[in-house]
């Protein structure tokens, strides 16, 4: 059966479809989002107050690694599409980074599956956001997509609002601990699900918006949106279990790697690489990706890693 939270999304499509005037504040929008990455960080920092951090390095390498790897692995593939240098290297940092909501509903369908997974997983939310980024960003230059600001980048990277309200998070409640954080736990621990499921309805509403757009690129969003993910959820599986993660760890950090950041990458990419074409890489993120990884990829995922895992 899907997860409750999956049919918020759906419903929020169909709406889209079948042209209703379902609309939700766009001030209730962003504040459903910092929510959502404020108790993701909180969440993970409670786990980190519980181990030393030095325990989680081999982890955090990994993930750093596959992050940066993936743009570098879909480059070729993407310019065999006949995509330009400039969107080749867009559209890998957008699937080299990671999408904290597709995260989010993997834990929910864990949990709902009563499969557990490593308590810090939110770290390596955080610790995969900027790798990727920085190799498209690379991989841009190589080609002489243009000239890079820097400066302006690496604000926006580590201090943007995803990865800042992450890292706040996660220092949050690593420093608070259970104790600190148990009078706000009925914020932001008990309520996390039903706030997930408004903001899926929303990102319904915005992913049925763009399924008009996969006329004007054609074949190419299908195949990369659609394509990519189970490829790179292998990847990722395979990383999992060299780690020795847990099954959910497994399942987890495969869903990593097979999402595409719809919040950070496109920021950072009209920044870095201003002639690639940011509608592309949306689309394919979020109108075929992320619909693609709710609906069919999670439960997939978390299959793989029932029969990889020990």
């Amino acid at each position: 059966m899907i997860d409750v939270v999956v049919l918020f999304f759906l419903l929020g499509v169909t709406a889209r479809l079948v042209g209703s005037d379902l609309r939700l504040p766009e001030a209730l929008y962003e504040t459903l989002s910092i929510y959502l990455l404020l108790a993701i960080g909180i969440k993970g920092g409670l786990e980190l107050s519980r181990q030393p951090l030095a325990d989680l390095a081999p982890e955090i390498a990994a993930c750093m690694a596959l992050g940066f790897a993936i743009p570098f692995l879909m480059y070729p593939a993407l310019r065999a599409l006949r995509l330009s240098a400039a969107d080749a290297a867009a559209l890998g940092a957008h699937y080299g980074s990671v999408s904290v909501v597709t995260f989010a509903v993997a834990s929910a369908a864990l949990a709902r599956a009563g499969l557990p997974h490593e308590a810090h997983a939110a770290l390596w939310v955080a610790v995969m956001e900027a790798p990727g980024l920085i190799a498209g960003i690379l991989l841009a230059r190589r080609a002489d997509a243009g000239p890079t600001r820097w400066a302006t980048l690496g604000h926006e990277v580590l201090f943007g609002k995803s990865v800042l309200l992450l890292m706040g998070g996660l220092l949050i409640g690593a420093v608070a601990g259970d104790v600190g954080i148990g009078p706000i736990a009925a914020v932001f621990i008990d309520p996390f699900k039903g706030v997930l499921a408004l903001f899926l309805l929303e990102l319904g509403l915005v992913a049925g918006g763009r399924l008009a757009e996969l006329r004007r690129f054609g074949h190419v969003v299908l195949v990369v949106g659609l394509a990519a993910p189970p490829l790179l959820a292998l990847i990722g599986a395979g990383v999992g279990m060299a780690l020795g993660l847990s099954t959910g760890g497994v399942a987890l950090l495969a869903t990593l790697a097979g999402s595409a950041s719809y919040i950070a990458a496109p920021t950072a990419m009209r920044i870095a690489v201003p002639q690639a074409n940011a509608a592309l890489s949306i689309t394919a993120a979020l109108g075929v990706s992320f619909p693609f990884n709710l609906v069919i990829g999670i439960p997939l995922y978390i299959e793989l890693a029932r029969r990889l895992a020990p």
